[in-house]
């Protein structure tokens, strides 16, 4: 049996760059004022003739399919529920079989809207908590009165029966809240508990990120979390590509150092649309690779030269 070169030689196959996961901000319309807005949402009444009208979202929701028919869609904002048509849109990609997961700040949560988004299709409903603290949460969110808002959207999703999850941002303020945040998590019913690591763009470009040894810290609670809830609540981290480490250095064999594999997927399988229709690939790059009013979904994911040099 010949053992050379030439016969060992193995042809690599294609990678397989699908577009899994968009993140889409329907709107820069907010009711809030959050410190860290990447988006540097604000209230500015009534529609946004910027913005994408229904029939133009509709237009790129059936782009998307043509790539992914199954696709990971997560429709945001600012607060995407000041758009009046945020439930024909979920039904519309609801019906085309996404998972679409409404991302909102909770405070405009009803049994009325509640009702509407579940009828929609909607697969799940994000709300961000930030502290335990009523005081804390409202000054990082920018409104007085938030944090009691979004504890009565937990109990209207609850009764309506919507599924939804909680996120949280880490900063210098909050982080040794991880633990109190999680245990919020699963007692209201949460399927998931989502920590993201700041990244400073947007209105949040001249936030101090935290420092390396709070870092750290959180790093290691998130982990020990997932130990403690393994198997009973859904816990992950976002933007935090140390956070394989920290696993690693815990357990070298553990399923989570597979999760965490392949490095951040902006462009490899995530990329966001902003209100304008500007393709991103991610929401914290603000190079835009192409508007999808002049040019496809299909067309901006396979050529675009700054996805193909983030593969």
């Amino acid at each position: 049996m010949s053992t050379t070169a030439d016969t060992l030689q193995i042809k690599p196959e294609k990678m397989d760059f699908r577009a899994y996961s968009i993140s889409w901000n329907l709107t820069k319309r907010c009711n809030l004022n959050c410190d860290h807005c990447y988006l540097d949402a604000s209230f500015r009444g009534g529609f946004r003739s910027d913005e994408l009208d229904t029939d133009q979202c509709k237009r790129v929701i059936d782009q998307i399919a043509e790539v992914n028919p199954n696709a990971f869609l997560i429709l945001t904002g600012g607060e995407p529920l000041l758009r009046p048509d945020i439930y024909e849109l979920i039904r519309y990609a609801a019906d085309k079989k996404f998972m679409v997961v409404l991302g909102t700040n909770g405070t405009l949560i009803n049994k009325t809207n509640a009702q509407k988004i579940k009828e929609a299709g909607a697969h799940g409903v994000g709300i961000s908590i930030d502290s335990m603290d009523a005081v804390k949460h409202n000054k990082f969110r920018g409104v007085s009165g938030a944090w009691e808002q979004s504890m009565e959207a937990f109990n209207i999703l609850n009764e309506v029966g919507v599924d939804f999850l909680i996120q949280m941002s880490v900063s210098d303020m909050n982080y040794k809240e991880i633990p109190d945040v999680v245990a919020f998590t699963e007692k209201i019913g949460a399927i998931a508990f989502n920590l993201y690591f700041l990244v400073c763009t947007g209105r949040g470009q001249g936030n101090t990120d935290i420092s390396n040894e709070a870092y750290e810290e959180a790093l290691k609670m998130l982990y020990e979390q997932q130990m403690k809830y393994k198997g009973r609540l859904m816990i992950n981290s976002k933007c935090a590509p140390q956070y394989k480490r920290v696993v690693y250095e815990n357990d070298p064999d553990s399923v989570y150092t597979r999760t965490y594999s392949g490095g951040c997927p902006a462009g490899t399988h995530y990329s966001r649309i902003s209100p304008e229709g500007n393709m991103t690939p991610c929401p914290f790059i603000e190079e835009s690779i192409g508007n999808l009013k002049t040019s496809s979904f299909k067309e901006l994911w396979d050529n675009s030269p700054l996805m193909i040099q983030l593969r």
